[in-house]
């Protein structure tokens, strides 16, 4: 009996560290098509952000209440635009805000301009950065610090 207690203790205390964290992968260029293109249903929000912007924060944790309220329709994916550099700092960043479960992409290239440009063509770079994919095709993107009015527009 005491040898079962202490083996479902062991089992649920090791739970966590079998939880399925997306891992951070590097986004190229090739890869910005499949990124884009629209869901089979619903819609995919793109989360662009990077480590030095004061407003992604707030943005990503709105974003993210936004997926949970929708997990059927909203797909929502972290796209760090910082480089590959950076790769070990934005883990522990998106760990740090409780983003981990997302998938999350960080730019494989230290210029960013050439995937901004793949991206969107008519975005500048500046972040934070929604870019909203519908399953119909049409997009909607929206520079700086989400609103409430666009984050009902948002969503579904």
């Amino acid at each position: 009996m005491i040898r079962r207690a202490v083996l479902v203790l062991l089992v649920c205390c090791a739970l966590p560290a079998f939880a399925r964290a997306a891992p951070l992968a590097l986004l190229t260029a090739a890869d910005v098509p499949a990124l884009l293109k629209p869901p089979a249903r619903g819609e995919r929000i793109i989360a662009l952000w990077s480590l030095d912007c004061a407003y992604c924060e707030p943005n990503l944790a709105a974003l993210a209440r936004l997926q949970r309220a929708h997990p059927k329709q909203t797909e929502l994916v972290l796209v760090a635009t910082d480089g590959p550099g950076q790769h070990a700092a934005v883990a522990a960043r998106i760990k740090e805000m409780g983003m981990a479960a997302y998938p999350a992409r960080l730019y494989a290239e230290p210029a960013p301009q050439h995937i901004n440009y793949l991206i969107d063509p008519d975005w500048g770079g500046e972040t934070p950065r929604t870019l909203v994919i519908r399953a119909n095709g049409t997009r909607t993107a929206i520079s700086g610090e989400l609103t409430a009015e666009q984050l009902k527009r948002i969503g579904p």
